[in-house]
């Protein structure tokens, strides 16, 4: 699915424009943000693409829900 990831005030938020849904992300699994797992707010887990660490923000891919 396809997700807007930006970087906000208190860290990062995911959008997916599918589900009008806009969500923080409280957890990573790489402090970097890419290639990795990451938690929403709402309990979403999402596997993102391997990108390098200073990828401008914001940015949409093509991620996976877990």
């Amino acid at each position: 699915m396809k997700v807007m990831i930006r970087k906000t005030a208190t860290g990062h938020s995911a959008y997916v424009a599918k589900k009008d849904l806009e969500e923080p992300i409280v957890e990573m699994e790489n402090p970097a943000l890419w290639g990795g797992k990451v938690t929403l707010a709402n309990g979403w887990k999402l596997e993102l693409p391997v990108m390098a660490a200073d990828t401008p923000l914001p940015i949409t891919v093509e991620a996976r829900k877990l």
